[in-house]
């Protein structure tokens, strides 16, 4: 009898914990208004830069940067106005092998980041091109050369993160860029791809000075 007793609690505590997250985590707004103009900072806890390049024609070899930071100057009213700021740790990369992490973070072929510790992304341009998206252009630093990268961005609205005061707004992007083009040649005489796609998937929460910091609702 305790045991099903046990059980029944649970199942209880479960199902009231579900309904509270549902109250808190509502479905978020894909009006770019219903988030307020100014700053926002990256949480890094629900970001990832993901890039995937071909592997002799086989597979896509796909990989990851597990550190990322930086700020988004968000204007509600005129989203194209809208100012981003990235930064990421080469050394951070993660490709489900330690050793060969360490290759690519650390080798002079590949990303060098002794060398080259940040690998950065601001915007320079924006085109709102449909209703929840446009193109943002930006210059890409990468192994001390910068060259402009267009990504194809999808706003998927502004809501409530639990856990964080204000609004977070989040988005998807996609890329591409050749490799060679930041003297990162290496491989690509045995047929590892010259072109790299990149999935980008970010929230940004609403910045606040320590004296403007709103309760959690």
């Amino acid at each position: 009898m305790r045991q099903i007793y046990n059980q029944l609690s649970l199942a209880a505590t479960f199902a009231v914990t579900l309904l509270w997250l549902s109250a808190c985590l509502s479905a978020p707004s894909l009006a770019p208004q219903s988030a307020p103009k100014g700053q926002y900072v990256l949480d890094p806890t629900h970001a990832s830069v993901s890039w995937s390049l071909s592997h002799a024609g086989l597979s896509s070899y796909t990989a990851r940067f597990d550190a990322i930071s930086g700020t988004l100057d968000f204007d509600a009213a005129e989203p194209a106005r809208s100012k981003l700021s990235i930064i990421i740790d080469p050394a951070s990369v993660h490709t489900g092998l330690s050793t060969f992490d360490q290759t690519l973070a650390y080798g002079a072929k590949y990303f060098d980041a002794a060398q080259y510790p940040q690998i950065t992304f601001v915007s320079t341009a924006a085109k709102q091109t449909r209703e929840t998206g446009g193109l943002v252009t930006g210059d890409l630093t990468f192994r001390g050369v910068t060259k402009p990268v267009d990504l194809t961005v999808t706003y998927n609205g502004a809501g409530k993160s639990y856990g964080h005061p204000g609004k977070t707004v989040g988005f998807s992007a996609t890329g591409s860029l050749l490799r060679s083009d930041f003297g990162l040649n290496t491989l690509t005489n045995f047929g590892i791809g010259d072109s790299v796609s990149l999935r980008i998937e970010v929230e940004f929460n609403q910045a606040f000075k320590s004296s403007q910091i709103l309760p959690e609702s």
